[in-house]
This record gives C-alpha cells, sequence and structure tokens, in this order.
C-alpha cells in the first residue's frame, strides 16, 4: 500500500514558477513508476510528466520545455518544476504511483495561473 501526499500548489502570475512535491510512504518507491497528472474544471485528467523506476522521463507536449519530473529515492519524494507558467496549466495536479497491480493517487494540489 502507497500513500500520496502533494504540496506546493498555489496561485501564480503568468510567466511564474512553482515547485510541485509528493511524499510518499509505503515499501519499494524506487520500483514504483511516478507520475504527475492534472485535471482542469470540465476536462479529464490528463498526464503531465513522468519518470521511469529506473530515471527515464516523458512529457506532455504541452509542457515540454517548461516543465521537470524528479525523483528522490532515498527520500520518498517525486517533484515537478514548472517554469513558465500559462493560465491553461490551471488546474488539480495529481502525484501517481504505479507498480503492477497497484495503481495509487495522492489527494490532489491546486495550481492557479491568474494575473
Amino acid at each position: 500500500q502507497v500513500q500520496l501526499v502533494e504540496s506546493g500548489g498555489g496561485l501564480v502570475q503568468p510567466g511564474g514558477s512553482l515547485r510541485l512535491s509528493c511524499a510518499a510512504s509505503g515499501s519499494f518507491f524506487s520500483l514504483y513508476a511516478m507520475s504527475w497528472y492534472r485535471q482542469a474544471p470540465g476536462k479529464e485528467r490528463e498526464l503531465v510528466a513522468l519518470i521511469t523506476s529506473g530515471g527515464g522521463t516523458n512529457y506532455a507536449d504541452s509542457v515540454k520545455g517548461r516543465f521537470t519530473i524528479s525523483r528522490d529515492n532515498a527520500k520518498k519524494m517525486l517533484y515537478l518544476q514548472m517554469n513558465s507558467l500559462k493560465p491553461e496549466d490551471t488546474a488539480v495536479y495529481y502525484c501517481n504511483a504505479k507498480i503492477s497491480p497497484g495503481n495509487y493517487w495522492g489527494q490532489g494540489t491546486q495550481v492557479t495561473v491568474s494575473s
């Protein structure tokens, strides 16, 4: 069983930056594929960024070059550095952990990009 707790969301002006964190509990964190998803009002949840157990990364086209996903296995932490934020990045951001057959979600953290 894995529990995930996100933090770091908030209100930021366009062009600004935020760093999201996800604290994980449970064993074998290093073996999990970890992801950030987001869900804007009226839209489906979408994958933002993924980092594998081996450290490989993948990003949605809409955030490439602006967002960076990273993990610290010793601390059981997942991060999302978000730069050059745009109003369309406004959403609830969720941390996700996958290792078959498990699929775990955090409660989400709100990111609002507005002037």
